[in-house]
């Protein structure tokens, strides 16, 4: 482990630490709760020359509602450019256009965090193109826990950067991987996730002016929750949370824009069949999900839903590894009218990787028809397929099939 009161090391903070160096203006965009503030914290560590705005602070915030041009004179009354932390800063979107100024005269380098694109989209901010680095920073990946053994599959290669952090796999299926979570003792965590999910109902929600709808949200989110990984059924979700089928939609929209799910389209690239066209949503992390969705977060629940939380818990692996990388990479999924399913394909650009995931650890051939039918249809894109497992070894399914283990991905 990295110490007791020591934050693990994330990805992120090579490319931080390197902006920081460069005098790089950055956003930070991810989900409440992910680090976004300990990561800047600690990245500007050696950074002599800094000031703070912290606009959870509400008398800040309203001084700053109120004139954000009060942001431009205190900078410029500072030590000659300095480093400028706002966190949290879409609650305040005129202050961008502050920092712009700022940035554009070369008074002061940014580092601003936010959780919710959604507000920033709404007014018309343009988050600074041109002039700021913008990051995404997610819960804890499997190599920021020191989970990884190997990497089968070049493209999505990632190293083990922290020792073992003590956190199981199977506590990631049950509790998710937020940073706060990790470090909790097992009997704290449900408690600290339930209040988590309040605090996204009762702040974000609210922020977004559904107050009125709060109870039909509420209801929409636990159903939404339960059915993560999946093409919601849109007239279910409707008819059980008592909202119009646009409401439904837009509660999606509210979701994907706070950063809460992520959108997962089908794969339809020279599509010789009929596919469908219709999306996948996960949640960003398991244990919201599950807290959400009102499941027990006890290690029974992986035995009832084990299936459902592998799948979910890999494709967030591969979601959230594409932006550590930063690579162009698009996560698709795969699916005809006739029945045949790749649960995931990594779209290279110029090629494609399909992957199924299977919780058990024997594979039988039955069960890789669809990654067979794929890598018929898409002969010339994808070379090669592969099955994520919960074996214990790697395992030739076909000469162009390969099982691996999911400390093998």
């Amino acid at each position: 482990m990295q110490g007791k009161n020591k934050p693990l090391l994330r990805y992120l903070n090579t490319a931080i630490l390197g902006a920081i160096k460069k005098r790089y203006s950055t956003l930070i965009l991810g989900p409440r709760q992910v680090g976004k503030t300990t990561l800047v914290n600690e990245c500007l560590k050696g950074v002599k020359n800094t000031v703070t705005y912290l606009l959870q602070d509400p008398s800040l915030r309203i001084e700053l509602e109120r004139d954000p041009s009060r942001l431009i004179n205190q900078v410029r009354a500072l030590k000659k450019n300095p480093y400028v932390f706002i966190d949290e800063a879409q609650k305040i979107p005129s202050l961008f256009d502050a920092a712009q100024v700022l940035i554009d005269n070369k008074d002061a380098q940014f580092i601003l965090t936010g959780s919710s694109a959604r507000k920033l989209k709404r007014h018309g901010i343009n988050l600074l193109p041109g002039r700021i680095k913008r990051y995404h920073l997610d819960p804890l990946l499997w190599g920021e826990l020191g989970l990884v053994k190997d990497c089968s599959i070049k493209e999505l290669s990632i190293k083990n950067i922290n020792r073992n952090a003590q956190y199981s796999f199977e506590d990631t299926l049950i509790y998710g991987s937020l940073p706060g979570i990790v470090t909790l003792p097992q009997k704290d965590r449900p408690d600290f996730l339930r209040a988590y999910a309040e605090m996204y109902l009762e702040e974000e929600i609210r922020a977004e002016a559904l107050s009125r709808k709060i109870g039909a949200f509420s209801r929409f989110l636990e159903l939404a929750a339960a059915e993560s990984g999946t093409n919601p059924n849109l007239c279910k979700l409707s008819n059980e949370s008592g909202v119009s089928q646009p409401a439904v939609k837009e509660f999606y929209n509210i979701l994907e824009d706070t950063l809460v799910i992520e959108r997962v389209e089908p794969y339809l690239k020279n599509a010789r069949k009929r596919i469908l066209s219709s999306s996948r949503y996960y949640f960003f992390d398991l244990g919201v999900r599950n807290v959400l969705a009102r499941l027990p977060l006890t290690s029974g629940l992986v035995n009832t839903q084990k299936g459902v939380l592998f799948e979910h818990a890999v494709m967030l692996e591969i979601i959230r590894r594409v932006k550590v990388l930063n690579k162009n990479y698009k996560i698709c999924y795969w699916r005809t009218s006739a029945g045949a399913e790749v649960d995931c394909v990594v779209d290279l650009g110029s090629s494609v990787i399909p992957i199924e995931i299977k919780s058990s650890s024997f594979i039988a051939q039955s069960e890789i028809k669809g990654l067979k039918s794929f890598l018929s249809d898409y002969a010339g894109a994808a070379k090669h397929g592969y099955v994520i497992t919960m074996g214990g070894k790697r395992e030739v399914l076909a000469d162009n099939i390969t099982a691996i283990p999911w400390f093998y991905l």
